[in-house]
């Protein structure tokens, strides 16, 4: 299949079975390279890792469930090495290409599963979110994306980063795929109370980049406004950005360090710029820093579910704007990326799920809004994300 967005990877083509009939009957499927499809290596994003696995003996159970409900394999797509980036770009394949916006980044690590999507290339297409890796290239790459609640979807068969942080995720064009994909691996909510009362952070409306993403993201609270009701504006937490931007930069970190420390020290494993400080930065981190941050965490999603309750929603930027640009200097990535974690760790740190609408543009490349609900209201929330999409109309 041709592949102008260098979305997939160069593998063998191996028969992967699917059922004839079901929910995602005609549904091309991509998967993002972590996750075991049997005959295939999982090489997560690293040559050497590849070069020495074997192909898997079994899929991963996520992925058997939704190709058992009727959905076609059409490949493997490229991700960050080792699942441990934001942007996109991999230093040892060919860059994906943002096909709404090919002058900026895909956002990762799902870069290529966001970029198959996004350039029709699939319909559907598995990613994970540790640290925002659905949510920010559906914002990058105008898709529709839901961090689920932690621990809801299996990830057996997945390669792990942070294990306490990593979800299982996808991506697809419009809601009523993405909502056949929710009612198949998830099946109905376990939080009951209807979500009703819309909430805001200023420190969070803060947080877009400048004065067109400001009077964008505006634009777009209004939508969100005329769908779901007036926008309370809610107590400060007790908690900074800065504090959370931490805690959840340690713990994910340490964990990585934990899960991949011993392959990285054995020998030369060639990891990118980027990806070789991250880890290096989660080796300096002791048992004792980690245990204090998981106290905060703690208290931070106490926190969060008693602002939220039953029936609150927390309305904020996905991301700090449009995607950067693909040529932009490293220097003007890692500015972006500190930012967009702000936005992004309070998903990650409560477990809560978060989904991302693409209903903005800033400089005519796509720009999401979000919605974000107590543990378990992830059906809820792609209802509401249908109400705000129709209300965009």
């Amino acid at each position: 299949m041709p592949d102008p967005f260098n979305s997939f990877l160069d593998m063998p083509q191996v028969p992967v079975s699917n059922a004839e009939n079901g929910p995602l009957a005609g549904l091309r499927l991509a998967v993002k390279d972590i996750y075991d499809v049997a005959g295939l290596v999982t090489g997560c994003g690293n040559p050497g890792k590849a070069a020495s696995s074997l192909p898997a003996h079994k899929t991963a159970a996520s992925v058997q469930v939704i190709l058992d409900a009727g959905a076609r394999f059409v490949g493997k797509t490229q991700t960050d090495e080792l699942a441990f980036s934001l942007m996109g770009q991999n230093a040892h394949f060919p860059h994906p290409i943002n096909p709404t916006a090919p002058d900026r980044v895909t956002g990762g690590s799902s870069s290529g599963s966001a970029a198959a999507v996004a350039g029709a290339l699939a319909d559907i297409a598995v990613g994970s979110d540790t640290g925002g890796s659905i949510r920010a290239p559906a914002s990058f790459c105008g898709l529709i994306g839901l961090r689920t609640t932690h621990d809801l979807i299996s990830l057996d068969g997945a390669m792990k980063l942070a294990p306490s942080l990593d979800t299982f995720g996808w991506f697809a064009r419009d809601i009523d795929t993405y909502e056949k994909m929710a009612r198949l691996l998830i099946g109905e909510d376990a939080h009951r109370g209807e979500l009703v009362r819309p909430l805001a952070l200023d420190w969070l409306d803060a947080l877009p980049s400048g004065p067109a993403e400001a009077a964008e993201y505006r634009r777009m609270r209004g939508i969100a406004e005329n769908a779901l009701g007036p926008i309370t504006k809610a107590s400060p937490l007790t908690f900074s950005p800065d504090e959370l931007y931490w805690c959840f930069r340690k713990v994910q970190a340490f964990e990585a360090w934990q899960q991949h420390g011993a392959w990285i020290s054995s020998g030369d494993r060639g990891l990118g710029p980027g990806v070789k400080e991250r880890f290096a930065f989660g080796a300096t981190i002791d048992a004792a820093a980690y245990q204090t941050e998981i106290a905060r965490r703690d208290a931070f999603r106490s926190e969060l579910g008693a602002l939220l309750g039953d029936d609150g929603i927390l309305i904020l930027p996905t991301v700090p704007g449009a995607a950067p640009l693909a040529g932009a200097a490293d220097a003007e990535l890692l500015a972006y990326r500190e930012r967009a974690l702000m936005l992004l760790c309070l998903s990650g740190l409560s477990g809560f799920p978060q989904i991302t609408l693409p209903i903005g543009t800033v400089d005519g490349a796509p720009f999401g809004l979000s919605l974000l609900g107590p543990a378990g209201s992830d059906l809820a929330l792609i209802q509401l994300g249908r109400q705000v999409l129709q209300q965009q109309l």
